[in-house]
């Protein structure tokens, strides 16, 4: 059986139409409910939401399911996705559940769920609970309904928790840093973190009035970032999305890091403390410069479907610790479970910090490829897959580039298009190599 709601991260999508309506949002609590209750007699979960004003509907919707099927519910309040992770697992909670739609537009939302361990679950629960939303419902007994608390110190547990990941030895005393919380989830946390460990924060993009998420602020929007840390001579500045698992970081110069080259530097400064990296995890995406740089310091590189859940697929495949994407996704699982932007930012801090370096300083070997990207949109009925001419000319492409670059041809997943990506040290070979490909495909 295929997967009728579940995407690649949850169930998204527009409020008011299905599946984000209020209706179907407490059928899946309830039909969640029952299949926890196969393995467990009084199930208790934890929600948590980003600060869109449909939160407050679909955080109602949620707790009367859970409890019309016997199950308890503890309310978090507005808490960052990696912060529902950490306390489904602190508080020895049965599921962790996230209402948040990322780093989409306010009217969109999502329901996303973490195992007792704090991790996503697999296919397998999620076709699960799609069988059992195909069962008419069977409420609990009088006696048997759920009760809901709500946990008024959620924020101030994970403040405490980002902060144990950053080295009792150090300190961001001296350092001013411009955080933009994208008018998200982590609008007062993500502050208080940095704060707390001595830095001088300036905030931006942390005053949520439920329809502002997102907008023209956040690691989607770092031009609002790049603007602050030039106009407040900040050192650093930090930008996060709406449910603060993505994260962009911009140095005193302006200048924009991305995902890709901070997972290099996550992974470079592990290096200079001895730690052993045997990998990293990046995605079909990722710069081929990590790759070189990385391979240069002995340390493999895999890559996964773009995904941060393939990246975590990976890791775990491997036994590995660091992963990412370029869009910010990070992951150091000695750190936490799942992605983290503000535990990634303080990794990267970290590191400056202890080495007395700028990220330029620290990246200084390591110069991105440039990179074409042409999307080709498809005609009805077009199968590319099968095409000679672009078979061929992908090879001689090949070919040409050697070592030195790559080709990437996949198809959109939400549009009738091909994505030909060519990836060159030198930025002209890369544009004609993509157009040559891309010509391939036009009818």
């Amino acid at each position: 059986m295929g997967r009728k709601f579940f995407g690649t991260d949850g169930i998204r999508g527009t409020v008011g139409q299905a599946p984000i309506t209020p209706d179907f949002v407490l059928r899946l609590a309830h039909a969640v409910g029952h299949v926890l209750k196969e393995t467990e007699m009084r199930p208790t979960v934890l929600i948590g939401k980003d600060t869109r004003i449909s939160g407050y509907m679909l955080e109602s919707a949620l707790e009367s399911g859970f409890n019309s099927a016997g199950v308890d519910v503890v309310l978090l309040g507005p808490l960052p996705t990696p912060g529902v992770a950490y306390l489904t697992r602190a508080q020895r909670a049965s599921l962790g559940v996230v209402i948040s739609a990322s780093h989409n537009p306010f009217e969109d939302n999502g329901i996303k769920f973490f195992s007792a361990q704090g991790t996503k679950l697999p296919d397998a629960w999620e076709l699960a609970v799609e069988a059992a939303l195909e069962k008419p419902p069977v409420w609990a007994a009088s006696a048997d309904l759920g009760k809901s608390r709500r946990l008024d110190d959620a924020a101030g547990r994970y403040i405490e928790f980002c902060k144990s990941t950053f080295a009792n030895d150090l300190t961001l005393k001296g350092i001013k840093i411009v955080v933009d919380a994208a008018h998200g989830a982590a609008y007062n946390i993500a502050p208080k973190v940095f704060h707390e460990l001595g830095a001088d924060v300036v905030s931006i993009g942390c005053s949520p009035d439920g329809l502002n998420i997102n907008k023209g602020v956040g690691a989607t929007h770092p031009e609002a970032l790049v603007q602050a840390v030039k106009d407040h001579q900040a050192d650093f500045g930090v930008a996060l999305d709406g449910d603060a698992d993505r994260l962009q970081l911009v140095d005193a110069q302006g200048r924009l890091y991305n995902g890709d080259e901070l997972l290099y530097l996550m992974a470079d400064d592990r290096l200079g403390r001895d730690e052993h990296v045997p990998g990293v995890v990046g995605t079909l995406m990722t710069n081929m410069a990590v790759e070189v740089a990385l391979k240069n310091r002995g340390v493999q590189f895999v890559r996964a479907k773009v995904g941060d859940r393939y990246v975590l697929e990976e890791l775990d495949r491997h036994q590995w610790i660091l992963g990412g994407e370029g869009s910010g996704h990070l992951l150091a699982l000695d750190k936490h479970t799942t992605g983290d932007g503000l535990i990634s930012a303080l990794q990267v801090l970290q590191a400056c910090v202890r080495s007395g370096n700028s990220m330029a300083d620290l990246l200084k070997g390591v110069e991105l490829f440039p990179q074409t990207l042409i999307n080709v949109r498809l005609v009805p009925g077009q199968d590319w897959k099968t095409n000679d001419r672009l078979a061929e000319e992908t090879r001689a492409v090949e070919v040409e580039l050697g070592d030195t670059g790559r080709v990437l041809i996949r198809a959109s997943g939400t549009e009738p298009l091909v994505r030909v990506m060519v990836e060159a040290r030198d930025a002209v070979q890369a544009k004609t190599c993509a157009q040559r490909i891309a010509d391939t495909l036009k009818v």
